[in-house]
């Protein structure tokens, strides 16, 4: 049985494995300072379990600009990696695109680091994203 949860505070660390799949520059400490300034920008985290063993982990918010509108971003999904291609980011990721809906988005987006061409493919091909622009970033000393 799958369950997929919004996550409280208390539920961070329980994840930080599985988000560090992701992010593994981030250590504990960094993960939860980030984290509690980024719930006060909005920042929500939902998890998905099957038969109580935790899955998939995602990080979202709801903003609002003149290019998408209303929208859902997410920030961050990831599946833990003895779990993937068995449609568990599927299931979390259409989660997402239902619970824009309830909050009034127009559109959901994410952004994807180069070299990660199996999401990419996930991304385009099964759940039918569209590929709108390039993100350019500058690191700031």
């Amino acid at each position: 049985m799958v369950i997929i949860k919004q996550l409280e505070k208390d539920d961070w660390l329980e994840v930080f494995n599985v988000m560090h799949e992701l992010r593994p520059h981030l250590t504990e400490t960094t993960y939860l300072e980030l984290l509690n300034e980024m719930e006060l920008q909005g920042y929500k985290m939902f998890a998905l379990y099957e038969e109580d063993v935790l899955v998939a982990v995602t990080g979202v918010s709801i903003i609002t600009n003149l290019y998408y509108g209303r929208h859902v971003y997410v920030y961050d999904l990831v599946t833990t990696n003895s779990k993937r291609s068995k449609g568990y980011g599927e299931k979390l990721l259409s989660y997402l695109e239902n619970w824009g809906k309830e909050n009034d988005c127009e559109t959901i987006a994410l952004s994807s680091a180069l070299f990660r061409t199996d999401a990419h493919r996930f991304y385009e091909h099964k759940m039918n994203y569209e590929k709108p622009s390039f993100v350019f970033k500058k690191t700031l000393q």
